[in-house]
């Protein structure tokens, strides 16, 4: 699948660069450093981060630091999680070398450790030293999944952790129209859309935010109950891609740009948990690479989790949007495991 993003060069497209340049793919992957860290938004540090990493595809991704004001630093997508994140949503099997402006900090050496390939992984300090080691040379008494689970697929390795809205199977409903909690009833509405907490409003359109109120203005920005069923849609793909190993809570969102762009999102956990990359954190990732606005862009959100999960993101993401986008209507469903 082709490409138009500034953060993804196509393998015919390295290679033609690489001929023109004279360089190998190493060499090339190098000079990149520096032109992708201008794509950065560090707003907080103004410290700018690029990492490029080539895949075994043969394509390059590309991965910056964002920052976001008035939110925590835990908020903060690395350098290295946006490439991992980035390369991940379009369907890499492997990095096999990466190169970035400064050395990976604490957090990137673990969060990296998730993903399959690990041992096979050098990594290209692009300062004055240009120094290369292998990743495990970055963290040689390492801490990662195989401490906590025995057999896990790793990030880049296929995930399906078999969720469905509920009830999906039932024959009365059309799964079209009604996206339900377990709590309630299920209405026959026209288009049936609960929070995890109210009760279910015999309304056409039922739009509710995390609090159980329907909110007119959601109402109102709502383009059609299609889109919401889309939307709904991408994100329990994105859910059942979500890679939760550790916690078994994974969850995915869906956002809609002013432009109708649907970017999604999925949980990618770490063996350490504080180096997690949350599902808006991915979601933000895939629209910086596909659509490229300002957050403000951003209006619509869904996000699916378990119901009950020991970690849930549903109040942490509505923060964070409020802040980012402050007009952007989000709303949280409940799924179940099939």
């Amino acid at each position: 699948m082709g490409s138009c993003s500034p953060f993804v060069i196509e393998a015919a497209e390295v290679q033609r660069l690489c001929k023109e340049a004279g360089l190998s793919e190493i060499q090339y992957l190098a000079t990149l450093v520096k032109p992708t860290q201008l794509l950065a938004r560090a707003p907080i540090s103004r410290f700018c981060v690029g990492a490029v990493g080539l895949g075994a595809s043969g394509r390059i991704f590309k991965g910056v630091n964002l920052e976001f004001e008035g939110l925590p630093l835990n908020h903060s997508v690395h350098a290295e999680q946006f490439l991992v994140a980035n390369a991940a949503q379009h369907g890499e099997v492997q990095l096999r070398f990466i190169a970035v402006s400064a050395a990976p900090c604490g957090h990137c050496r673990q969060f990296l450790q998730e993903v399959w390939g690990v041992p096979e992984i050098n990594i290209l300090i692009a300062d004055e030293h240009a120094e290369t080691q292998s990743l495990l040379y970055f963290l040689p008494h390492r801490f990662g999944p195989d401490d906590l689970e025995e057999s896990t697929a790793l990030v880049f390795e296929s995930h399906f952790n078999g969720l469905a809205f509920w009830p999906m199977d039932s024959p009365e409903l059309n799964p079209k129209l009604n996206l339900c909690n377990g709590d309630q009833d299920v209405k026959e509405d026209a288009l049936n859309l609960c929070n995890g907490d109210g009760d279910i409003k015999e309304d056409p359109l039922n739009l509710c935010n995390g609090d159980g109120d329907v909110k007119e203005e959601n109402i109102h920005n709502i383009v059609g109950s299609e889109d919401l069923y889309q939307l709904g849609v991408e994100a329990l793909k994105a859910a059942n891609s979500s890679h939760a190993p550790y916690s078994k809570c994974p969850s995915g969102i869906a956002l809609m740009t002013t432009k109708g762009t649907i970017c999604t999102g999925s949980y990618i956990e770490s063996a350490a948990f504080n180096p997690s990359l949350s599902p808006l954190q991915a979601a933000i990732v895939e629209f910086l690479c596909h659509d490229g606005g300002n957050y403000e862009d951003i209006i619509h959100a869904v996000l699916l989790e378990k119901k009950g999960a020991v970690v849930q993101q549903g109040d942490t993401i509505k923060l964070a949007l409020q802040k980012i986008s402050p007009k952007c209507s989000f709303h949280q469903f409940n799924c179940y495991t099939k």
